[in-house]
């Protein structure tokens, strides 16, 4: 029975003249056609139909497209006209990022006032690194979209814009870029102190020192041998790359690793874990032995001071690593509302002045080693103390800041290549020196993982885990070219040969570890039933600045989660009920 436009309820037909019959049918004709192009209007722009898939174009706006936690959001009256999904963004991101823009100009501008000329465009050197940050960010962004590490854009980025005369990152920034590459360091390090979880480490401890120290020496004694021959470098600077080549990056693998654990490849045995565990140690070696031979090749003093500087960097640095772990047990207050952001501070500037003390005093491999002992001792009383190893603020907030240092470092390092000063000789012996060593390591890994529970598909996705190279690499490998001044002598055509050959190890190793474990991975690891989420894996790599509102815990709830951490370290029997008998 057809109801009337006007009047609600359905009205009779013998009620109804021609005239009313007939704009009722014009009406529920127009309805009709606007309900049907409303239909179609998501895909005005896809060229397929409802019936047909989605084109490429469509995918890739919908991939972009973030998920907000909250389903509701409001938007001007026409923004869904103007902006068709998926297209366009929400008009919460949009909104968001136009409150960026604006804060970011403005910001720009008081900084233009005060620092003058240094800021002013377009070659003004803070305003070109900022310039060359937000590009390095949006490439990194884009190609995260491939599921490959963000880190390959962000260092193609620098490189572009560098030899497209974009920028010029010349001589003048090396006292800006060398104190941001060390604050990158410090982070880097902290976070690997972070991610060694101590029980994990008391129940693989023969495992993660075969498979992380054994490589790691193989590796690095092979890189320095065919650099000494191939690229005609002194020994220490061969060693220098050699340390630094055998290091291994959480930020290409812990991306891989948690897409596998999502789905439950390689939990029941705890790979993840375990390259988590060895990549940690790895970069800790890698950085302290790199300080010792840096230190010793700069090193002005007596022979005497240079051969006693490893044992002293070692011991001084396990000390203070120790002693300011042990600090941060005891302050602040375990109970303090405000001691997640408290904590973190006090890591923070811990581990920094490790480093840069470090570097003052002479002794720079010291610094390193204290920087992940601090971290790991701060974790482990933590977690005594109620927090949770798997995921606790500190961990977070580190996790915050490297999202702002990772865009600066691998941008700065990239744009350090200048393609008119490459030789290709060098290139390609560089590129013949990690293709030897990668399948080396592969080898010496496969034969170091007898006996440690794994079966040979298992230990090849482990090697090819440990072969990524990046964080390490970027940080160090500029460090020898940046302390010689001297451009026409040759100590600074070996320093530019190291860092080449330690910026094409990232662009080499990086995009093919990270394809082959996402490839290879759910063919060489055992699935269980039982999938694990994806945010169980503690470095996530995809925190974001929502995260900072975690990091001070409300009263009651700190309060709640002291009570839970002390009722865990209650005894207890056998069926696992508190025995009060022990009380």
């Amino acid at each position: 029975m057809p109801h009337s436009p006007l009047i609600k309820g359905p009205v009779p037909e013998n009620d109804m003249n021609g005239t009313e019959k007939t704009d009722i049918n014009k009406l529920t004709r127009s309805l009709s056609k606007v309900s049907t192009a409303s239909q179609k209007s998501k895909t005005r722009f896809s060229d397929n139909g409802d019936d047909n898939p989605r084109s490429w174009w469509y995918a890739f706006c919908l991939k972009c497209r973030s998920k907000e936690s909250t389903p509701e959001t409001w938007e001007p009256k026409y923004w869904s006209f103007l902006c068709p999904f998926p297209y366009c963004p929400h008009y919460r991101d949009f909104s968001r990022f136009l409150a960026l823009i604006i804060i970011g100009v403005v910001s720009w501008c008081i900084l233009y006032t005060i620092a003058g000329d240094i800021a002013a465009p377009p070659n003004g050197q803070l305003f070109q690194l900022l310039i060359l940050v937000l590009a390095a960010k949006f490439g990194g962004w884009l190609i995260s979209l491939t599921n490959l590490p963000g880190l390959i854009g962000m260092l193609f980025v620098g490189m572009v814009m560098q030899n497209l005369h974009v920028v010029n990152i010349d001589d003048t920034f090396n006292h800006i870029t060398k104190h941001l590459r060390r604050i990158a360091l410090v982070i880097i390090l902290t976070r690997a102190g972070l991610d060694l979880d101590p029980s994990a480490l008391r129940r693989l401890k023969w495992s993660v020192l075969k498979l992380g120290l054994g490589p790691w020496f193989v590796e690095s004694v092979v890189v320095a041998i065919m650099s000494k021959f191939c690229l005609n470098i002194p020994w220490d600077y061969s060693f220098a790359l050699g340390a630094v080549v055998a290091a291994v990056s959480p930020a290409v693998t812990v991306v891989c690793l948690i897409r596998l654990r999502s789905k439950g490849f390689g939990v029941a045995k705890g790979i993840p874990t375990l390259i988590i565990a060895i990549a940690g140690i790895d970069d800790a070696v890698s950085v302290a032995v790199f300080g010792i031979i840096e230190g010793a090749m700069f090193s002005v003093g007596s022979l005497t001071s240079v051969i006693l500087q490893a044992p002293i960097s070692i011991v001084g640095g396990i000390g203070f690593g120790l002693f300011w772990g042990i600090l941060c047990r005891y302050t602040p207050e375990r109970n303090d509302p405000y001691v997640a952001p408290l904590r973190i501070l006090l890591l923070l500037v811990g581990c920094s002045i490790s480093v840069f003390g470090s570097e003052t005093l002479g002794y720079s491999g010291a610094g390193p080693l204290g920087c992940v002992t601090a971290a790991f001792t701060a974790l482990v009383v933590w977690s005594k103390q109620g927090w949770d190893i798997e995921k606790n603020p500190a961990s977070e907030g580190f996790e915050i800041l490297w999202m702002f240092f990772e865009p600066i470092l691998f941008s700065v390092t990239g744009a350090q290549i200048k393609f008119s000063e490459l030789d290709g000789n060098i290139l390609l012996m560089g590129l013949g020196i990690l293709v030897a060593s990668s399948l080396i390591r592969i080898a010496s890994t496969a034969v170091l993982g007898i006996g440690c529970g794994l079966n040979l598909k298992e230990k090849f996705f482990t090697s090819l885990a440990l072969m990524a190279k990046a964080t390490v690499q970027a940080a160090l490998g500029p460090v020898i070219l940046g302390a010689i001044t001297d451009r026409t002598s040759e100590e600074h055509i070996y320093a530019n040969k190291v860092m080449m050959v330690c910026i094409l190890s990232i662009m080499l190793t990086a995009p093919i570890s990270a394809i082959l474990m996402t490839i290879l991975g759910p063919r060489l690891l055992t699935r269980t039933n039982t999938p694990f989420k994806a945010n169980s894996l503690r470095t996530s790599h995809r925190a974001s600045v929502r995260s900072l509102r975690d990091l001070v815990v409300a009263p009651e709830k700190h309060a709640a989660i002291m009570e839970e951490g002390k009722e865990n370290d209650l005894p207890r029997n056998n069926q696992g009920e508190i025995d009060k008998t022990k009380m």
